[in-house]
């Protein structure tokens, strides 16, 4: 609903439902009704504070999260579910993650040179020694990382060069579509850009496809085509980059926005970021839907306030 006709569709999330059973029977739903489609070589960020849902998601996509209800469509197949074995082992191939934390997510007992080759140990058993050797001195170089750092443990890098080794791991695979969990939130300062940079690097060389998961909305702006904002689970609004930051239209997303720091200390000590509060919108009336109030930009609202909206920018 949400979809260029004109582009190609690589992955299609179709009225999402996560849900997770607590202690004593109790049932989070971590994720209702989302939609969304990324196309092919397109970076579409998913923005969202602490707990709203995106890496459930992007957990999601990887058939690591149960889906309760709806489906995720891969290359025109749903990989939501049950599937057959030889879909699995593709998923797991072109379906590739880059996690939030580069210092837990690296076995500290392996050497780098398996870290980044597991993969292939999984899927390409037939693989030669020498080959496989290769192709992980071929993916280090790729991501900025010497070849000899294969032989190293992961303690020995800095957080950075671990992230660089998360990516290789994904990198070696040939996937089609990465996930990125939130890549640069635990780096320095210093190094955010770097990586970035690489990552977009890396899109243009191999036309990778990218779901960027962040809560920092200046990289956001930086990385991504389109963004969807995502608020305790349910995505409130959906458009391209430049046009949510022009002109954002549900209240949750203007809060967002208001909380980016400025790099100018007396308007920063001025500024006032908006506080959003779901309890305060009466629907009474029709309940809210997924409006398209302006072209390729949707919003969660109900009659009233697609009509408010309108009359505020036209």
């Amino acid at each position: 609903m949400n979809w260029d006709e004109s582009l190609e569709p690589l992955l299609e999330i179709r009225d999402l439902g996560v849900d997770f059973r607590l202690k004593g029977g109790a049932v989070l739903h971590a994720v209702r009704g989302a939609s969304f489609a990324i196309g092919k070589g397109e970076t579409f960020g998913l923005v969202g504070e602490s707990g709203s849902g995106k890496t459930t998601i992007g957990r999601a996509i990887l058939r690591i999260n149960e889906v309760s209800s709806g489906s995720v469509v891969f290359k025109g197949r749903k990989i939501s579910g049950n599937i057959d074995a030889s879909l699995d082992r593709e998923v797991v191939q072109k379906i590739q993650m880059i996690f939030q934390d580069p210092m837990s997510s690296l076995n500290e007992r392996a050497k780098v040179d398996y870290i980044v080759s597991e993969g292939l140990y999984n899927l390409r058993k037939g693989l030669g020694e020498a080959e496989r050797s290769r192709l992980v001195q071929k993916v280090l170089l790729e991501v900025g990382l010497l070849p000899e750092f294969a032989s190293r443990f992961p303690h020995e890098f800095s957080g950075g060069q671990r992230q660089r080794i998360g990516i290789a791991r994904a990198l070696i695979m040939e996937p089609e579509l990465v996930v990125c969990d939130e890549p640069i939130s635990a780096l320095d300062v210093s190094i955010r850009a770097q990586v970035i940079n690489l990552l977009s690097a890396l899109q243009k060389e191999k036309g990778l496809t990218y779901l960027f998961i962040a809560h920092d909305l200046s990289v956001v702006r930086f990385i991504t085509d389109r963004v969807a904002v995502i608020n305790r689970g349910q995505i409130v609004e959906l458009a391209e980059t430049e046009e949510l930051f022009a002109r954002p239209l549900h209240g949750y997303t203007q809060a967002l926005l208001s909380a980016i720091p400025i790099p100018d200390p007396r308007r920063e000590r001025a500024r006032v970021p908006l506080v959003y509060d779901s309890s305060t919108r009466d629907y009474s009336g029709a309940a809210p839907e997924w409006r398209e109030v302006f072209p390729g930009h949707f919003v969660l609202a109900d009659e009233a306030e697609e009509e408010a909206i309108r009359k505020k920018y036209i």
